[in-house]
């Protein structure tokens, strides 16, 4: 039996994120369909991994969510400041945690706020995994019978 996971990303992205970056994202998220250019396949995952899944087959309180707007954030003396706000809630099994790593890494470059920017946990126990973002990076995790991210 497989262990089962919420997935979570809530973090911004800079304005200036790359377009191949958003168009990865974009994939993953279901919001366009042809696989990316730029976006490396070297890891055997050529699948998105946040699409929701349907209604009928949720197995999350409340289903898998996703969203990914550009909006302003602040007004400053040279004009408006944009970033792109990205949600997305979804239900993993164990086999596509061995994928989190890509996404983390696709994301973290481009992080507008450092901190917190997501979590995952077993879908039957309360302790989450933080995905901590800072300088470009985030802090190493570890997921039970995966070699540490």
């Amino acid at each position: 039996m497989s262990t089962r996971y919420e997935v979570v990303f809530s973090c911004y992205l800079r304005d200036d994120t790359p377009e191949w970056v958003m168009a990865a994202l974009r994939w993953h998220l279901g919001l366009d369909a042809d696989f990316p250019d730029g976006l490396d396949d070297q890891d055997g995952q050529l699948y998105p991994l946040l699409v929701p899944d349907s209604y009928a087959n949720r197995r999350l309180p409340g289903g898998d969510a996703v969203s990914l707007h550009r909006e302003v954030q602040e007004f400053t003396n040279h004009g408006e400041l944009y970033e792109w706000e990205l949600f997305a809630r979804n239900h993993w099994v164990d086999d596509s945690m061995l994928y989190l790593r890509s996404l983390l890494d696709l994301l973290a470059p481009h992080i507008a706020r450092p901190g917190y920017g997501g979590h995952f946990r077993d879908i039957h126990d309360t302790d989450v995994t933080i995905f901590d973002f800072r300088d470009g990076t985030y802090e190493p995790i570890e997921i039970w019978g995966v070699d540490p991210l």
